[in-house]
């Protein structure tokens, strides 16, 4: 039975796309946490701006947007080759196992710590309190877990929505449309959920503040939505020519019927 699961190339295939998504959304939470300066990833001094009258703004980004744009991508293929519910089943999953995880962080930062030797290994390199350097990455705010974990699946179930909408009038023509119109759309909504669960809810920050910030990390990953188009038709290239075409127009029969 399990060989001819595996010898299934469809099945393998969504094998392979369902891992690398899941295990895609878990390392951007857990890289979430670091702020990384966008000007100076391309040589540049940041050149503080103001927006909406919030001043002082720049391109200070998470690195979890460094891997979501590629979640989206993924989102897509799946959409176009398995169909919104297999979407909604793998983004559930991911959700779930993220919480997991996010568990076991909690109990791995309150398991009492070695205080004879790891505490202080690392203090000939800068980090004087290991536990203390651990808890900090790991321990991320409630509100920043929550707000993030809200954000993903409503901007996950909200492309797939958008992606089949364009499709059932485009057809199998203009993927670019479908792809990246479900992209823009679904991360202009994400954009703001995080920033208003996370830090108007659970910090308090203005409305203003809020939308002002929002508008900037949304037009990064607008842009990158852009230019990671001609990618989603190089993978669908390489899915057909993996498939055959016959196969793959099969699979994307089912899925325009699979809502």
């Amino acid at each position: 039975m399990i060989r001819n699961i595996l010898n299934d190339k469809p099945t393998r295939l969504f094998l392979f796309i369902a891992s690398f998504f899941v295990a895609n959304a878990l390392i951007a939470e857990c890289i979430g946490g670091k702020l990384f300066s966008l000007e100076r990833v391309f040589g540049m001094e940041p050149r503080p701006f103001s927006l909406l009258g919030e001043e002082g703004l720049t391109y200070t980004l998470t690195c979890g947007v460094l891997l979501w744009p590629l979640e989206f991508v993924m989102t897509d293929i799946v959409n176009e080759f398995y169909g919104p519910k297999a979407v909604r089943r793998i983004s559930y999953i991911a959700v779930i196992l993220i919480c997991y995880a996010f568990l076991m962080f909690y109990f791995a930062i309150h398991v009492p710590a070695n205080r004879e030797f790891w505490i202080g290994s690392r203090s000939a390199d800068g980090v004087p309190d290991m536990q203390a350097a651990f808890s900090s990455i790991f321990g991320q705010g409630m509100w920043i877990i929550f707000g993030s974990l809200v954000a993903f699946l409503v901007s996950q179930l909200l492309d797939v929505w958008v992606f089949h909408r364009i499709k059932k009038v485009t057809g199998e023509k203009k993927v670019w449309l479908r792809a990246t119109g479900s992209t823009l759309v679904s991360q202009f909504i994400d954009s703001f959920i995080v920033l208003f669960i996370a830090f108007k809810i659970g910090n308090g920050w203005s409305y203003q503040r809020v939308l002002a910030i929002g508008l900037v990390n949304y037009s990064y990953k607008a842009a990158m939505a852009l230019l990671l188009t001609p990618l989603i038709y190089f993978i669908e290239n390489r899915i057909e020519n993996y498939l055959g075409k016959d196969q793959t127009a099969q699979l994307k029969a089912a899925a325009m019927g699979n809502e």
